[in-house]
């Protein structure tokens, strides 16, 4: 649900950049010019390649001083000399202007002719993609259809920043997005994440709205054909006479090293409420083009519309959906009930009460990690705790009775029942008050049950809090509430466990499974490599993996030595080949498992690794010394001998302009 506000603030802002700033740095003219001395031959000229008349050159007389403004046949340029390869005869229109300290001033609309088609300018790919060939022609359809129907795409409208391109936009597997256009059996599956490869530094963000949870975006509807031939020309048509908007022809050219499209006398399919936009964008950029599908964006606005070929939509099967579900731990209903006590109490969280998760589980905010960090849509903030402090909720796993505390202190006993798949069902009692804003409510399903989608446990493996929610009617998500279990019997040491598992003890880099990266903090889910992927494999991951930075990983120990609560940590290793040692001191949250390291961690120097972290320069908690404990691969504190432990440290941060929240990952074991 987050995306939704995300998507409109962002959107916000990018238009307020686009009014309030020109998107090039132009070089202003020195003196004022006028209409009449745009003229060809003396402010501009038109000449055609001696071996090759379809290469038209476009060429600026009017000097550095003045950028130029060209209108022609494949778009817009700003190039003192502009190079147009024209494949099909015919007469064509160029328009000069420049811009001056006045703004830009155009000269009248002039014309040249091609005499000849020239079939080398049709051979690329992407002309057959999109049109059947030469003489062939081929039939798009918007991915939408009047029953609201998806076929290839999740919507038929996406939302992109115009720093995503041809060129530059990826799978986040590294496979390639665009690039493998070229290849017929390439495909796009919908259902992978995609971020971009991009580096300039620009801000991005993409928004794949899925039509179901966000119908908004236009009306279900027969949105007609659009027809691309090459039959003596780029003859383009569109029908969307049905749905209100018109029948047109015209022609289309393609720009094949930009990847753009230009249409003359008609227009892509879209949606009415979007009918002045993509009229007034006399050039649009193809985003993607397989055989099937193709995404062509809308700058200006950022809206990419999705289309299906005819031959996909004849040929689409409604296939069986399998939906994600939350994964959860083995033994998981042992976790939640304790094995002495069999009534445990649970709290509504006062840092992290509530949240959207996908239907796997995740966390759709995984920004959310203390009060102070909610968005203010949300109304949440640290003093709203303190009006549901009094709500509980006791599971009795011996009768599965159930007492509900409501935050005015009224008590209420039922019943419930736990399924395998972590189903609640209550009976006697319903769960229902609002948490913030008004709005956000604590509430069980229609049918008063709530699913366990996440259950979190400490370093030590013992559980600390569960997410149970309530599956959206319409959208693929959860409405999640965040149960904290409160102690059922007398403190004892938080960090007896981390003591037992560090103390006295030496641990080095694991040379076999070496590094992961994962999801953000608190989840770190994923990861994709293995115990396997490093040793002795030096080619297949060499921008982080030689033989030079495993002698540095074999070189390197962690000792720790019990200090009161704390752990005195001694480092070794070679540095630049030579031994270096540095002393320091390590302090344990056993709540947050995070390890303050007060100096700096293995330094992989004068090698390919030498990028990797050896402090935590992105933490979200404050402080750089931060390093996370990570039960990744399913080790705890009470398998730290035999399985080791990860440290992780934020490598990537969407709140800190990367393109996406990520983790990487450090894995030691044992040495002695």
């Amino acid at each position: 649900m987050n995306k939704i506000f995300k998507y409109f603030s962002i959107l916000s802002i990018v238009t307020m950049m686009f009014a309030a700033c020109s998107p090039e740095d132009f070089t202003l003219g020195t003196k004022d010019v006028k209409s009449e001395d745009l003229v060809e031959g003396i402010a501009f000229k038109i000449e055609h390649d001696a071996t090759n008349p379809n290469i038209v050159y476009l060429t600026s007389l009017m000097g550095s001083n003045y950028t130029p403004l060209w209108n022609h046949p494949q778009g817009h340029s700003q190039e003192q000399k502009v190079t147009l390869e024209i494949p099909f005869a015919g007469t064509y229109q160029v328009q000069f202007g420049v811009e001056t300290r006045g703004g830009a001033v155009y000269g009248d609309t002039v014309t040249f002719k091609v005499d000849n088609l020239y079939a080398g300018f049709i051979s690329d790919e992407m002309w057959t993609l999109i049109s059947g060939g030469a003489n062939e022609e081929k039939t798009w359809y918007l991915d939408l259809d009047a029953e609201g129907t998806s076929r290839y795409f999740k919507a038929p409208i996406y939302f992109f920043t115009g720093n995503y391109t041809w060129d530059n936009l990826h799978y986040s597997t590294g496979e390639s997005y665009i690039d493998g256009y070229t290849n017929k059996d390439f495909t796009w599956d919908a259902t992978k994440a995609i971020t971009p490869n991009l580096t300039d530094g620009a801000a991005t963000w993409y928004w794949e709205a899925d039509y179901a949870g966000n119908s908004w975006m236009c009306e279900k509807a027969d949105y007609g054909t659009m027809t691309f031939n090459l039959k003596g020309g780029a003859n383009f048509s569109s029908d969307q006479e049905a749905y209100g908007l018109g029948k047109n022809t015209g022609t289309y050219m393609l720009d094949t090293k930009k990847h753009s499209i230009k249409f003359t006398g008609a227009y892509p399919l879209h949606n009415a409420s979007r009918d002045a936009e993509i009229k007034s964008a006399t050039e649009l950029r193809v985003l993607s083009l397989t055989k099937d599908a193709m995404q062509i964006i809308d700058d200006p606005s950022g809206t990419v519309y999705n289309y299906i070929s005819k031959e996909y939509k004849d040929a689409w099967v409604p296939g069986v959906v399998v939906e994600p579900e939350p994964t959860l731990p083995d033994g998981w209903q042992t976790d939640i009930s304790q094995t002495v006590n069999k009534s445990v109490k649970w709290v509504l969280s006062p840092e992290t009460p509530f949240n959207w998760a996908n239907l796997d589980g995740s966390l759709m905010n995984a920004g959310w990690i203390s009060a102070s960090t909610y968005d203010s849509w949300t109304g949440y903030d640290a003093s709203v705790a303190a009006t549901f402090a009094n709500f509980s909720l006791t599971l009795n796993s011996d009768d599965n009775t159930a007492t509900y505390v409501a935050p005015d202190g009224t008590s209420t006993k039922g019943a419930f029942t736990l399924d395998s798949k972590g189903i609640y069902t209550f009976s006697g009692i319903t769960p229902n008050f609002v948490i913030s804003g008004g709005w956000v409510t604590l509430k069980t399903s229609d049918i008063n049950q709530w699913r366990i989608t996440k259950i979190e446990k400490d370093a030590a493996g013992s559980v600390t809090g569960m997410w149970v929610g309530v599956r959206d009617a319409v959208k693929p998500e959860y409405m999640v509430y965040h149960l904290i279990p409160q102690a059922a019997s007398a403190t004892v040491d938080p960090l007896k466990a981390w003591k037992k598992a560090f103390a006295g003890k030496t641990f080095k880099p694991d040379v076999n499974w070496f590094i992961d990266w994962a999801g953000f903090p608190p989840d770190f889910a994923g990861g994709w490599t293995s115990s396997t992927t490093f040793g002795t494999d030096y080619s297949t991951n060499s921008w982080v993996w030689t033989a030079d930075v495993r002698t540095v990983a074999e070189s390197a120990t962690l000792k720790f030595t019990q200090n009161g609560d704390n752990f005195d940590l001694v480092l070794t290793q070679k540095l630049n080949g030579v031994d270096f040692s540095a002393n320091g001191v390590v302090k344990v949250d056993p709540v947050k498992s995070i390890l303050n390291i007060s100096i700096p961690m293995v330094d992989y120097a004068g090698t390919p690794g030498s990028w990797l972290n050896t402090t935590n320069t992105k933490s979200i908690t404050g402080s750089v010394n931060d390093w996370y404990f990570v039960s990744h691969g399913g080790n705890t504190l009470t398998s730290i001998d035999t399985d080791g432990f990860w440290l992780g440290c934020v490598s990537n941060s969407i709140a800190g302009g990367d393109a996406k929240d990520e983790t990487l990952l450090f894995h030691f074991v044992l040495a002695n």
